[in-house]
């Protein structure tokens, strides 16, 4: 099968198609022919050796994919051959082919493409596990959510939205609409005004509730200003610069919570929890409507160099898909 190896670590020009075996479902997985990936801040980190994938004898990146089923292993039965999934993995989805256990993906919803459905699970999962299982979003609490635009801030939007909270986001410039859009009630353009200043006047002083943040860096300690006591800050990217510096009597006196967290390295039954909470609680929304996977662009598998550029660049409004036919 056609795939991206990474035989070394750097810029772009890693990013090289090799040929290599296909692999074969062990007893519970599944192995799937990929219609798309799609791209994520991890994947540039991975490439550039900051953010190692799980040990393999080929590095392949990729941590979501939609496609469709091929082969069940001996005791996988909960999908037939021709089945359309998606799903999110350690790594691997650069590729034609992966194998996957078969309760960590899910069924792909008939009003969406392939194409789409590649764009739901990473972005998604994390939303949904950040607002709703770390976060404990609540029906008219006040959230703000970072990097509004990005494949994780509109899924962020839209989840907190349909959960009855008020949403303010952070974004650039050219990215306000968007988030407009989504329901945003509050948009702060960053490279204008300071975010502590406007959350505070839109919340009459009481800060806001949950902080969803992709940023990080020298974003923390003013997230722990922009908090409300007993607030909750969830961290779940770095894509910003400067030292992570906080005043712990603030954090005290608030009674906040500082969460961490990523999907990568959790095991597989965290994984699979998270699936199953997702599918029955979000899926569902996918079918009826309620909520929209945003894609920015679409490239092929041999043009994942310009894909990955655009996202570098910062140019991308929601998710890059990459085709693998």
């Amino acid at each position: 099968m056609k795939a991206i190896v990474l035989e070394q670590h750097g810029g772009i020009e890693s990013l090289q198609i090799k040929e290599i075996p296909t692999p074969q479902p062990d007893n519970k997985e599944i192995l799937v022919k990929i219609h798309a990936t799609a791209l994520n801040r991890a994947d540039i980190l991975q490439r550039k050796g900051l953010y190692p994938g799980p040990q393999t004898e080929y590095e392949i990146p990729g941590l979501e994919f939609s496609g469709i089923v091929v082969t069940n292993g001996s005791n996988a039965n909960l999908y037939e051959k021709g089945d359309a999934i998606m799903g999110i993995v350690a790594s691997g989805s650069y590729a034609e082919y992966l194998t996957v256990h078969e309760r960590q993906v899910m069924p792909v919803p008939e009003n969406l493409t392939l194409s789409e459905a590649a764009g739901i699970p990473e972005a998604w999962f994390t939303a949904f596990d950040a607002l709703i299982d770390k976060g404990n979003l609540q029906n008219g609490d006040t959230c703000l959510i970072h990097a509004g635009a990005s494949g994780v801030g509109t899924a962020a939007i839209q989840i907190a939205k349909n959960a009855g909270a008020k949403v303010a986001v952070t974004a650039s410039t050219q990215k306000i609409g968007i988030c407009r859009e989504l329901g945003a009630e509050l948009t702060i353009d960053y490279t204008e005004k300071d975010f502590v200043e406007e959350t505070r006047h839109w919340t009459d002083n009481q800060g806001v509730n949950v902080i969803i943040d992709l940023v990080g860096g020298d974003y923390l300690a003013k997230n722990l200003e922009s908090l409300a006591p007993k607030g909750t800050i969830v961290q779940v990217g770095l894509m910003g610069t400067g030292k992570p510096e906080i005043d712990l009597g603030i954090m005290l006196r608030k009674r906040a919570n500082l969460i961490g967290t990523v999907l990568r390295s959790r095991t597989l039954e965290e994984k699979i929890d998270l699936t199953e909470k997702f599918s029955k609680l979000i899926l569902p929304k996918f079918t009826n409507g309620e909520f929209k996977v945003y894609i920015d662009s679409v490239y092929s598998l041999e043009n994942t160099a310009e894909a990955h550029t655009r996202m570098e660049q910062n140019h991308n409004i929601g998710k890059i898909i990459i085709e693998i036919p």
